[in-house]
């Protein structure tokens, strides 16, 4: 068995399981686990059992961290006037519910909440630059209809509250002039990865009907204005386009589908993020597939779809088939 000098025997067998774990996980690995237990001296039980007491720590981390999110937030929005990290401590303190202002910090930078307090003129200038640098053009310009299926894709990011104040983090990409929703993802954290997920499947499951110019329209929010968000859509094909800054007019029927969306489900009745996860797959399928929309000709949007690219029109033994709008070609100026 290999020995580390100066180390006790269990601080040694956990540097052990961490290199297997490692050399396990490489894309280049040939080693079994119990090769690689074989070779540094240890069990394949111990190394099972450390790693399920260490899964089962960094799921416990994650959900305290959203129990404290959860009251940082409600401070955050307290009495509608959002505040910044000081203001925060000094609630929470007055709460009874003191939290030390590195832990806010770490916090409101993990779930991406953002203080409005004015900054130092340094950091607003670096900010600007990044605006600059990575804000893209509003080429929809609450022309939301005018361009036909797959045409206009709108997307942004809500919050869903359920259980003890807990939070699920719910993203979709709306076609404009369906309504239908064509990708969606739920998550238990406000990190990039799963927009990203949710950018791919888009491409994956429609890869024949978006557009050869199709835009993907969204708010300035930092997942939108990310260096990897925007690296994904260019290199699939898509244009970008952003609302201004604080006009959500600009991207009204993704607000109005979350909207409706909340009317509808019953998330009080969610005790976990499973039952979340099951509400909203069924209210997915709801409302793609059988909530009929007045202004979708009577049809729901995947009918609407068929109907606009077919011409034939479902309802046409009860009422007279409607004319489609007129379409537009895409029109992006330099």
């Amino acid at each position: 068995a290999h020995r580390l000098g100066n180390v006790s025997e269990r601080e040694a067998k956990r540097h052990y399981f961490r290199l297997i774990q490692e050399t396990f996980e490489s894309p280049t690995n040939t080693w079994t686990i119990e090769a690689l237990c074989r070779f540094c001296g240890v069990s394949k039980s111990g190394y099972y059992r450390w790693k399920k007491i260490t899964q089962v720590n960094i799921e416990k981390r994650e959900r305290e961290d959203q129990v404290a999110f959860s009251l940082i937030l409600e401070a955050f929005n307290y009495r509608q006037k959002p505040k910044g990290q000081r203001q925060i401590l000094m609630h929470l303190a007055h709460n009874r519910t003191p939290m030390c202002r590195s832990k806010i910090r770490r916090l409101m930078k993990k779930f991406n909440l953002v203080c409005p307090i004015r900054k130092p003129r340094f950091q607003r200038q670096v900010s600007a630059e990044y605006q600059a640098e990575h804000v893209k053009p509003n080429y929809v310009k609450r022309e939301f209809r005018a361009y036909g299926p797959r045409s206009v894709l709108l997307t942004d990011i809500t919050y869903l509250p359920y259980g003890r104040q807990k939070w699920a983090y719910l993203a979709t990409v709306k076609d404009a002039f369906t309504n239908e929703i064509l990708s969606y993802e739920l998550s238990p954290m406000l990190h990039i990865a799963f927009v990203l997920k949710m950018i791919r499947q888009l491409i994956a499951q429609h890869p024949v009907s978006l557009a050869t110019q199709t835009l993907i329209h969204s708010d300035q929010g930092s997942h939108f204005t990310s260096v990897k968000f925007q690296y994904l859509v260019e290199n699939n094909g898509l244009i970008q386009s952003m609302s201004r800054r604080g006009n959500c007019w600009d991207n009204a029927p993704q607000e109005s589908f979350y909207g409706h969306m909340k009317d509808e489900i019953d998330l009080a009745s969610c005790e976990d993020y499973e039952d979340v996860k099951k509400l909203i797959e069924e209210y997915m399928d709801y409302y793609n597939n059988e909530r009929y929309q007045w202004n979708l000709a009577k049809l729901s949007p995947i009918q609407y779809y068929q109907f606009c690219t077919t011409n034939v029109y479902p309802l046409a033994d009860i009422y007279s088939t409607p004319a489609l709008p007129h379409i537009r070609t895409i029109e992006i100026e330099e």
